[in-house]
């Protein structure tokens, strides 16, 4: 008889909130509806992971190119002491990279 009673209570409980939001979302003037809420946050968050992913990759490059351009300079030290960035140039050419 308790649990019997115990629904009860929570059946009319889920009923008082349905009505209450009910109420509340018809006192809001020209709202969102949930559909349009839920495809701007999808929107919004796309457009987040994107730039976040891109940076990453862009970050990812740069850091490449560093430790490359690192190993670079290094032979060309051991190499050709008195004129290393001439060295660190050249090789980057002919790599393929672009002149600074």
């Amino acid at each position: 008889m308790a649990c019997e009673n115990h629904r009860g209570i929570l059946h009319a409980m889920s009923d008082q909130q349905c009505t209450q939001q009910g109420i509340h979302a018809s006192n809001t003037p020209r709202g969102f509806s949930c559909g349009i809420q839920l495809v701007i946050q999808w929107t919004v968050g796309t457009v987040l992971v994107v730039l976040m992913g891109s940076w990453l990759v862009w970050w990812t490059i740069h850091l490449q190119r560093q430790f490359a351009e690192d190993e670079i300079r290094a032979a060309c030290q051991r190499v050709m002491p008195d004129t290393v960035q001439r060295c660190v140039d050249t090789v980057v050419i002919q790599r393929g990279g672009a002149r600074r």
